[in-house]
């Protein structure tokens, strides 16, 4: 320069062109690879998808996604956790399938099974309309419906009162159960209510329930409209919920200690308001 300065090369602005394969070292072999190189730009640019129609379907399947292109349906993440099951058939809503129940006959009870059998299958076959057979083999009776049934609870009610015979109630008392819908059967033991008593103090528990020649027993039934079973430290009561209720707690009093005339008086002022509020 003529003024004495450095002289400064300028650099080039033109880029270096990349190599067209690049060297690529490893530990066993040299390999070639090809260098990206860059694309020129799209001078139109893709048109925007159309994104399908989507509606929300909840007819018998839950939540789902309905393409009304396709027709096809997705599932939404509801759908996984909700059990699916298949339409009940004609066969199944008209009750023409047959439906089981079997009952356990304890070994004490035989003889009268055997001895009141008829009596047993008649209301079941004639009423109910219910198919009922005794299994020697397997000792249980078993009840099958027929397509002449129309009840659709007759298949139960005739189980329970089977059941009801069974647990030591008179047939006229356990018919009550294939005419009646709020009728019930409730069983428990001595010991559920109090589990201290042992030999003789279990006697005389089970002694207070009964009274003196069943008189305690039939007093109870006759206020709270209810039957009653004592079989040893077994106790069963059949009658309404809330008549069970009653004849329950007059018992449990009675196992606790509660003298009879004391029980008496409380089933007397229970049964009075419960005759006026009906």
């Amino acid at each position: 320069d003529s003024r004495g300065g450095t002289i400064v090369a300028r650099r080039s602005t033109r880029r270096k062109p990349r190599p067209r394969f690049r060297l690529r070292e490893t530990s066993e072999s040299v390999s070639f690879r090809p260098a990206r190189v860059s694309r020129p730009a799209r001078r139109f640019a893709r048109p925007p998808a159309t994104m399908p129609k989507v509606t929300k379907s909840t007819d018998g399947k839950g939540d789902a996604v309905v393409n009304t292109e396709t027709g096809e349906e997705t599932a939404t993440f509801d759908d996984v956790l909700r059990p699916v099951f298949s339409p009940l058939g004609v066969a199944e809503l008209s009750g023409k399938k047959a439906e089981y129940r079997k009952v356990n006959v304890p070994a004490n009870r035989f003889s009268p099974l055997k001895e009141n059998w008829m009596a047993l299958y008649e209301p079941i076959t004639k009423q109910m309309k219910i198919d009922v057979r005794m299994n020697l083999k397997t000792k249980k009776v078993e009840l099958k419906t027929t397509k002449h049934t129309e009840d659709e609870g007759a298949l139960q009610k005739s189980a329970d009162f089977v059941q009801a015979f069974l647990l030591g109630f008179e047939i006229q008392d356990a018919v009550a159960l294939l005419r009646l819908d709020d009728l019930y059967l409730e069983c428990f033991e001595v010991k559920d209510v109090k589990q201290t008593l042992k030999g003789e103090h279990m006697s005389r528990g089970i002694g207070r329930l009964a009274g003196k020649s069943g008189k305690t027993k039939f007093t109870i039934e006759n206020a709270t409209r209810t039957r009653i079973v004592i079989a040893d430290q077994h106790i069963r009561i059949l009658g309404s919920f809330q008549n069970i209720k009653i004849a329950r707690d007059a018992l449990c009093n009675l196992i606790l200690g509660s003298p009879p005339g004391k029980v008496y008086s409380r089933l007397r002022s229970i049964t009075a308001r419960l005759s006026e509020r009906f």
